[in-house]
């Protein structure tokens, strides 16, 4: 494996869960880091924990504008992008009889569309650079559909093709796909219907936590040139899915 120690990563996502545990796990490995998510004073903090390597700015990845700012900051701060961590995500499960259209596009612009803006900031430094490294974070929602997730993993279908397709077009940019089962994060938080609410609550009883997916996410970045983890699925032992 290839050390990353001063490799350049973006992350998005990282106030909390998978995103957080990500940028620390890659700040311990030597990376550095441009991180972002809507919580500016989240970020903030976080930045200043673990050092001067690390740089911060708010971000709402479903503004296309807004991400290719974000990866112009960070090229700026630290002269090049060497990979994208697409983390951010929203799941506000409910049953499509509720008929929650507003809930379904925010899933559509955070899940898929941030994903898209996040490749479409990166996508022509990497092409020019000819190397780079995308790696989008997903589901086992991407593999199976339960019910009160139809939108859900409808937009991690999504994301799964979108990183196959961005594989087949690029032989010169590594494109993973990290699917996490069930994980102890804040994804779920928005859930407005409280019979969903209280079976995630259940369904959590048996829980990764997002350091798990933050070591996935490391060896996919760790691999050297020519060496592409196409996807890691990260269960829980003791959970079915």
């Amino acid at each position: 494996m290839t050390n990353i120690n001063d490799k350049i990563v973006l992350i998005t996502g990282a106030s909390s869960g998978i995103g957080e545990a990500t940028a620390r796990e890659l700040a311990a490995a030597g990376a550095k880091l441009f991180i972002g998510a809507r919580r500016s004073e989240r970020l903030q903090a976080l930045a200043e924990e673990l050092g001067e390597s690390i740089a911060w700015r708010t971000l709402d990845v479903t503004d296309a504008a807004d991400f290719d700012a974000f990866a112009y900051a960070a090229e700026e701060r630290f002269g090049r992008i060497d990979a994208l961590v697409n983390n951010a995500g929203v799941m506000p499960l409910s049953p499509l009889a509720s008929l929650k259209r507003e809930e379904w596009k925010r899933m559509i612009d955070v899940n898929i569309h941030g994903v898209l803006n996040g490749i479409a900031a990166v996508l022509p430094r990497f092409v020019a650079q000819k190397d780079g490294h995308v790696v989008n974070v997903a589901s086992v929602g991407a593999h199976l559909v339960l019910p009160t997730a139809a939108v859900y993993c409808g937009t991690k279908y999504a994301v799964w093709a979108i990183t196959e397709g961005l594989r087949q077009e690029h032989d010169e940019i590594r494109s993973t796909i990290i699917s996490p089962g069930v994980t102890a994060t804040e994804l779920g938080n928005d859930i407005s219907d409280s019979t969903v609410a209280a079976a995630l609550k259940d369904w959590r009883q048996k829980s990764l936590t997002p350091d798990a997916i933050a070591r996935a996410i490391r060896y996919a970045l760790e691999q050297p040139t020519g060496v592409d983890i196409n996807e890691v699925i990260v269960r829980p032992t003791a959970a079915g899915m």
